[in-house]
C-alpha cells in the first residue's frame, strides 16, 4: 500500500530519525571506548546536536503552518522556542 506524506512532516520526521541515529551511534562509541574522558567528550559534542535539530524542525513546522496561523500565534510560538533555548543555556 502506498502512502503520501506531507513533505514538511516527512522532513521533520527524517531530522528526528537522523538525530536519534547520531545519539545511538554516540552511545555505542562511548561503550566502545570505555573511557570516562572520551565519553565526556562525545557527550559534549552531542550538546550541539539537540538544539540544532530542535531549531530546524521547529522552523520547518512554522514554515509549514505559516499560512494557517495568525501572526500573533507565530510570535508566541517563536517566543516559546527562544525561552526554551535561553533556559537550556542557563543550566
Amino acid at each position: 500500500m502506498f502512502f503520501l506524506f506531507d513533505h514538511t512532516v516527512f522532513l521533520m520526521a527524517g531530522l528526528r530519525i537522523l538525530s536519534a541515529t547520531i545519539e545511538f551511534s554516540a552511545a555505542l562509541l562511548m561503550l566502545h571506548f570505555n573511557r570516562l574522558e572520551t565519553a565526556f567528550k562525545i557527550n559534549c559534542l552531542l550538546a550541539m546536536v539537540g538544539p540544532t535539530i530542535l531549531l530546524t524542525t521547529t522552523t520547518l513546522g512554522l514554515a509549514g503552518l505559516a499560512g494557517r496561523l495568525a501572526p500573533s500565534t507565530m510570535v508566541i510560538i517563536l517566543l516559546g522556542v527562544i525561552l526554551i533555548i535561553i533556559g537550556v543555556n542557563r543550566i
